[in-house]
C-alpha cells in the first residue's frame, strides 16, 4: 500500500512511519510539497494521514477561527484559515478537488474537528500519540476498500465504444425512458441507453441495492438515511417501500463494517 503522511512535525511523522512497517510511505513536511507531487507529477497514494494543525510557511500569530474552537493558547498562524493551505483541513479539500477518490485519515492532537473531517468524508480521525493497534484497523479497512473497488466495475456502451466506471466512483445509478444516467463522484454524470433491470442483474449485491424502480444506490455511498429517502453527497433518493427493508437492512450492515 502506498502511504502519504504530511506532517510539519518529523518526530511525529517518523513515528507514523515506524507504525506502518511493511508499507510504501512518503513523508512531506508541509502541504505544498505533497500537492506538488500530486498536481505535476500525477503522484498517487492509497492513503493519505494529514496532520491537521500544521504551521503555514509565513504564517504569523493572530486571531483565527481554528484559534477560537480549540480554545487554548495553541499557535496556529492566521494563513491557515485564509487562501494558504497551512492546515490538514485545507489540505484536504485540495487533495478532494485533485482527486476524487482520495482516502484520508486525520491525525491531530485535537479532537475539535471531528464535523469537518466529516463533511470531507474522511476514513479515519486519529488522536496523537496514535497506537499502533489504531492503525493496524485502519490499515485492514482500507485494504479491504481498495480490493473491493478493485475487483469491480460497470461497463456500459455510449457513442458505440465501450466505457468503464469502477463501482467506488458511482455515487447512485437512474433511468428515465430508457435513459440510463450513472452519477459519478466527481460530480459528472454518463449516460447510455438500456434498461435499469439490466443493469440491476449485474451490479446488485453487496455494493449496489435497488431502492426504487428508477434508481440503483451505492451502499457506501450513503450519507444518511430518513424515513423513506437516502442523502447521496446532497442528492435526494427516494425508498420505495417494496425495497425499504433490504435497503435498511444493508444500510446498518454497512455502517457496522465502516466501524469496524
Amino acid at each position: 500500500m502506498r502511504i502519504a503522511i504530511c506532517d510539519d512535525c518529523l518526530e511525529d511523522a517518523l513515528y507514523l512511519k515506524a507504525l506502518l512497517g511493511g508499507q510504501s510511505v512518503s513523508t512531506y513536511s508541509d502541504p505544498d510539497g505533497l500537492l506538488a507531487d500530486i498536481e505535476y507529477k500525477n503522484t498517487r497514494y492509497d492513503l493519505y494521514l494529514l496532520d491537521i494543525l500544521m504551521d503555514a510557511p509565513g504564517g504569523t500569530a493572530a486571531e483565527n477561527p481554528i484559534r477560537e474552537k480549540l480554545g487554548t493558547a495553541t499557535f496556529i498562524p492566521k494563513s491557515t484559515m485564509d487562501g494558504n493551505i497551512g492546515c490538514g483541513i485545507n489540505l484536504a479539500k485540495r487533495l478532494r478537488a485533485l482527486d476524487a477518490d482520495a482516502v484520508i485519515c486525520f491525525v491531530s492532537t485535537s479532537n475539535a474537528f471531528y464535523r469537518e473531517a466529516y463533511d470531507l468524508y474522511a476514513v479515519q480521525y486519529l488522536l496523537k500519540p496514535v497506537k499502533e493497534d489504531e492503525i493496524r484497523a485502519l490499515l485492514d479497512r482500507v485494504a479491504r476498500n481498495l480490493a473491493r473497488d478493485k475487483e469491480q466495475s460497470l461497463s456500459f456502451k455510449r457513442g458505440g465504444q465501450m466505457s468503464t466506471i469502477p463501482y467506488s466512483r458511482i455515487l447512485y445509478i437512474s433511468s428515465r425512458e430508457h435513459t440510463i444516467s450513472i452519477y459519478c463522484k466527481d460530480a459528472t454524470v454518463q449516460e447510455c441507453k438500456g434498461k435499469l433491470n439490466e443493469i440491476a442483474q449485474r451490479v446488485c449485491g453487496d455494493v449496489f441495492l435497488r431502492c426504487h424502480q428508477s434508481f440503483l444506490v451505492n451502499m457506501y455511498q450513503i450519507d444518511n438515511l430518513n424515513g423513506s429517502e437516502l442523502m447521496v453527497a446532497g442528492h435526494r433518493i427516494p425508498i420505495s417501500r417494496r425495497y425499504y427493508a433490504e435497503v435498511k437492512r444493508r444500510y446498518q450492515e454497512v455502517l457496522f463494517e465502516e466501524v469496524d
